[in-house]
């Protein structure tokens, strides 16, 4: 009710403005109009050129509101006010469209936001998987090549043992046997006795690896040095045979053995029966 006494009031105002104008525009006509007819009665150029001027602006007449029809000024407001208010309303509902899209746009962006975490979780979940399972196998590989490498230093320390225990046991039984001889020792026996006094006993239980390297390097050199040895009596043995045979040689050439091949024979009964062979 209240709009539309605001439009009643607004249609009479306007109704009333016209009414002044139109108003107006017949005064000043009609002042015109007698300015015309005074100027007629004056004198010379000027009055003239007063006239046209005045005739001239005559044909600015104001437009005459028909008479006939009544102009609508309510429903003229009205068409303007249902057009401003298609046009508000194409406005509100574009922009309700246009949020709506941006809603769906915002909702999908979400979507691919929560979706794309959930298979960065999952990679990252058989990721740790799979770290886990390449870990425990390292660990698993680890722990039997340890087991190895143990059973193995077992098997060598066990192995060591039982060496030096043969030996041990085999310089005994030496001693045994001569013991029990009692008697004259041959040469093979003499040599044992030379061995075993030379063998001793290696006691390495208590040696750690740096003292176990040192021992073998000090027992491979004490090996080297006795094959040196053996080898310089080998040639030795081989010069003084050669010497022998030539002087048996010599010997048998002059004649009957004389004393000096009975010596010798005495001195060297191998080379004496090396030389009967040849």
């Amino acid at each position: 009710r209240t709009g539309e006494g605001k439009r009643n009031r607004e249609g009479g105002w306007g109704e009333e403005r016209e009414r002044r104008k139109a108003s107006g525009r017949r005064d000043e006509g009609e002042q015109r109009k007698r300015e015309l007819e005074s100027v007629e009665q004056g004198e010379g150029d000027q009055s003239w050129s007063i006239r046209s001027s005045l005739l001239f602006m005559t044909n600015l007449v104001p437009p005459k509101i028909p008479g006939g029809e009544k102009v609508d000024f309510d429903d003229i407001h009205r068409k303007r006010m249902e057009k401003d208010l298609n046009e508000l309303q194409g406005l509100i509902d574009a922009h309700f469209e246009n949020r709506k899209k941006e809603e769906e746009e915002l909702i999908s962006l979400k979507d691919r936001i929560e979706h794309r975490r959930a298979e960065r979780a999952e990679q990252q979940r058989i990721r740790s998987e799979r770290e886990k399972e390449r870990q425990a196998r390292v660990a698993e590989e680890r722990a039997r090549r340890e087991e190895e490498e143990a059973r193995k230093k077992a098997e060598e320390e066990a192995r060591k043992k039982k060496a030096f225990s043969n030996m041990l046991h085999f310089g005994g039984y030496l001693q045994k046997t001569e013991k029990k001889g009692g008697k004259k020792q041959t040469e093979r026996e003499k040599k044992k006795k030379i061995l075993s006094e030379r063998r001793k006993p290696l006691n390495i239980d208590h040696l750690n690896e740096d003292k176990l390297r040192d021992k073998a390097k000090e027992l491979w050199q004490s090996i080297h040095d006795l094959e040196a040895e053996k080898f310089e009596l080998q040639e030795k043995f081989k010069r003084q045979k050669y010497e022998v045979r030539v002087v048996l040689t010599s010997a048998s050439s002059c004649g009957p053995i004389s004393a000096m091949g009975r010596r010798l024979r005495l001195l060297y009964p191998a080379c004496h029966l090396y030389h009967r062979e040849t």
